[in-house]
């Protein structure tokens, strides 16, 4: 009798609330508690609480002026956390629609390996955040004429923040913030998870405390240099592992790694500017209640925190390439040997295998054979 067995199915759905069905389905998962938020606007019973997680608050435009026609201002608070929750949830879900919609798609095409796959993913990722950070700090650069009109970030402060200047920072927390569970759901390497944890540490502590001293003016164009040459970088390394052209590759490289020694160059040079220079030009004061910390503490430790880190990245990113280019000029040397000494060797060495591989008794009979034969031959 023969019998048939049933074909086995592949495609098991994991258990609910295990760890492999909450990291397939996260994007669906968080973006179910967003919808929380926003069908809630359309209750009346939980729209104010709704809503102040949705929208941007303390807008003090009415407590100045009662023209409606002036461009809102806003000032910080602690309900800037509750926004900062909600398009936390967003960029989470943001991150899986472009992972699996453009990046996968790409990655699959290009065959890679598992280390490099990790690098591709996770430059395509900074690259799509930092290129949006940078269009979108040199508008409010643009908007707000902050190169034109430098004077303005140290004689204006603290300066009320324009909805653009208020939503960007809202936007870089909220991406700080999702980087942690992300490691989780990329089910990133141990090895791998402390770098990451550092990394987004610091960005995080940044833009928080340039957030909360009202630098904000001065932060976005140190973040627009910073991100310009991250942006290079990480695209250099994308085209590295797109295009197989070595031409190409090097070119884009060199253009990378020049604009990011000048933007970090040109980062040292602002802060002294401003914080060395502009703020010794205005009266130093301290108040909780208006934002404004110009005190010569703040000032020098925001400088000398600002200095180290540039010094410290130039540092590393000269190092790194300074490796790279003894591993490529150093020569690697083999030594070969003569075949006919490799033929003899093998010949000894095929005869006693064979020998050894017959028990004892045997061996000593096949060498009682050889010598007869020696023998007989003489």
């Amino acid at each position: 009798m023969v019998t048939i067995k049933g074909r086995k199915n592949s495609n098991k759905n994991p258990p609910i609330f295990s760890h492999e069905f909450v990291i397939q389905n996260h994007a669906d998962i968080v973006a179910c508690v967003a919808m929380v938020f926003v069908i809630g606007l359309m209750m009346q019973v939980t729209s104010p609480w709704a809503y102040t997680f949705i929208a941007i608050h303390h807008n003090v435009s009415t407590a100045i002026t009662n023209d409606p026609t002036l461009p809102l201002k806003y000032t910080t608070g602690w309900k800037d956390a509750c926004a900062v929750f909600f398009y936390f949830l967003i960029t989470i879900v943001m991150h899986a629609v472009f992972q699996e919609y453009i990046f996968d798609k790409i990655s699959k095409r290009l065959h890679l390996s598992k280390v490099k796959l990790a690098k591709f993913n996770e430059s395509c990722q900074l690259i799509v955040f930092y290129l949006l950070s940078v269009i979108w700090g040199i508008d409010i650069i643009i908007r707000d004429n902050l190169l034109l009109n430098i004077t303005s970030l140290w004689n204006d402060y603290p300066v009320l923040l324009s909805f653009s200047l208020k939503l960007f920072f809202i936007g870089q927390l909220s991406y700080w913030l999702h980087c942690y569970p992300e490691l989780y759901f990329q089910r990133v390497k141990k090895e791998d998870i402390v770098q990451r944890v550092i990394f987004t540490t610091i960005g995080l502590l940044f833009t928080f405390a340039a957030y909360f001293l009202n630098f904000q003016q001065v932060t976005v164009i140190l973040l627009v240099l910073h991100y310009t040459g991250d942006v290079l970088l990480h695209a250099a390394r994308i085209n590295h592992f797109v295009n197989q052209k070595e031409n190409t590759t090097r070119i884009s490289f060199l253009i990378a790694n020049s604009v990011y020694v000048f933007v970090h160059i040109a980062s040292l040079v602002l802060a002294v500017l401003v914080f060395l220079y502009g703020f010794n030009q205005t009266e130093s004061s301290f108040d909780y209640t208006t934002g404004n910390f110009n005190t010569p503490i703040v000032q020098y430790t925001v400088l000398s925190v600002i200095v180290f880190f540039q010094i410290y990245l130039l540092h590393s990113f000269v190092m790194k390439q300074i490796k790279r280019a003894r591993e490529n000029t150093t020569p690697v040397i083999t030594k070969v040997k003569p075949k006919q000494k490799l033929k003899k060797k093998e010949g000894k060495k095929s005869t006693l295998s064979e020998d050894d591989e017959l028990p004892e008794v045997d061996q000593a009979t096949k060498k009682n054979l050889r010598s007869r034969s020696s023998t007989k031959a003489k």
